[in-house]
């Protein structure tokens, strides 16, 4: 064991925990007053619901002896074998439970994401069901495909922190979930405008922030590739802001502290599997494409007609897809892109894209459409008038 390895990722596991709190203040300033606490409680409960599914059985499914190169065995289950030392742990310099924590922050906040989706019309409970039946059967196979020993990390895919694992699956799942439930009601002929932009500024505020345990926590070591991925990610983050807000200057005609925010979380997004694997321009190019790219994938929803309600599909969904293929492109650091005398991996990225986008959409509109059948996904409309705070919780955000 190394000790300062240790500590990195046990800080590094902190905060990305931090950042499910802090995508429920994202998501809760985006919806109407009425609707606040019930978002924010979709994104913290899964700290509770996701953390107990891992320790059981979702860490064994994603990391255990590998089956087929398709899912893990239950050989970890209820946690057995993955203890203090490094004993079958997949990082030889840490504590097994150290790498276990840290995955479990990735697992929880994955779910999380989707719920962006749907905001303001599913049912708690319905939600709930989802979430167990998605993280075992959606986000378990996926962290097992690339990095767990399947197939897909086999075939050489490159995803430092999670564009397929985190990004394209909750992406994939907010497609599946605005089709199966439907738009909002009233969406496209009242106004539905968030109620609250600071309080989604400082929930970008604290992503960002969280991001580098995401990004540079996945170096696994307290070294010189956990800075290189430090960098890469805050250059990404900081082009993708002033891109955004430099396209949405030209097409509105003003720059938002909305567009603001989504650009930092649209270069986060892109530069997630990449962070690893490229230098600091090349981050800032992927962030700079980044801001364009996923403020144009926004604007798909109204052409297309489904209610994203905080746009999931257009920033994680598309960032990560970008992500993915720039890392085909970029890819410097301990591996080569295209545009460093290997086009043969782009093809390869290429692959794990279309795997992963059709896997995962096709798993998740089965998985609503079963919950569906079984308890109904979606809130009456009287409840969806009232606001979810007080018709899925008794409670109100503010007493005005």
């Amino acid at each position: 064991m190394n000790a300062a390895d240790n500590a990195f990722i046990l800080v590094s596991a902190a905060l990305v925990m931090f950042m499910t709190p802090g995508l429920a203040l994202f998501y809760a300033g985006l919806v109407r007053s009425k609707n606040v606490l019930g978002t924010i409680m979709q994104s913290f409960i899964m700290l509770g619901l996701v953390s107990v599914i891992w320790a059981v059985v979702g860490y064994s499914l994603a990391f255990g002896t590998d089956i087929g190169g398709v899912i893990g065995g239950l050989n970890f289950s209820f946690l057995n074998g993955v203890g203090m030392d490094v004993v079958n742990s997949p990082a030889s310099n840490l504590p097994h439970m150290t790498f276990m924590i840290f995955q479990c922050m990735f697992a929880v906040i994955t779910p999380a994401l989707i719920t962006g989706a749907f905001a303001e019309r599913m049912k708690f409970g319905a939600f709930m069901v989802f979430a167990i039946l998605w993280v075992i059967l959606v986000y378990c196979p996926m962290a097992h495909w690339v990095w767990g020993g399947g197939w897909m990390g086999e075939m050489g895919a490159l995803d430092f922190a999670g564009g397929a694992v985190v990004h394209m699956s909750s992406g994939a799942a907010a497609l599946a979930a605005a089709l199966c439930l439907g738009p909002r009601k009233g969406y496209g002929k009242e106004p539905i405008i968030p109620h609250n932009l600071p309080m989604t500024v400082t929930g970008a505020a604290i992503l960002w922030f969280g991001w580098f345990g995401f990004n540079a926590g996945s170096a696994l070591a307290a070294d010189g590739l956990a800075a290189s991925a430090f960098v890469a990610t805050h250059m990404a983050a900081a082009a993708a802001a002033l891109s955004w807000i430099v396209v949405e200057w030209m097409h509105h005609g003003k720059p938002t502290t909305l567009g603001a925010a989504s650009g930092v979380l649209a270069g986060l997004v892109a530069i997630t599997p990449a962070a690893g694997f490229v230098g600091p321009m090349s981050a800032i190019i992927i962030g700079l494409a980044a801001g364009v790219i996923c403020y144009l994938g926004v604007l798909l929803k109204s052409k297309l007609g489904y209610d994203d309600s905080l746009d999931v599909v257009g920033i994680h969904g598309i960032g990560g897809t970008w992500g993915a293929f720039a890392t085909g492109l970029f890819a410097s650091v301990g591996a080569e892109g295209l545009f460093f005398g290997n086009p043969a991996q782009l093809w390869i990225q290429v692959v794990s894209i279309v795997a992963t986008w059709l896997f995962c959409f096709i798993m998740s509109y089965a998985l609503f459409k079963i919950v569906d059948a079984i308890i109904g996904l979606r809130v009456d409309p009287e409840s969806e008038e009232s606001g979810l705070d007080v018709s899925e919780h008794s409670e109100t955000g503010y007493q005005l």
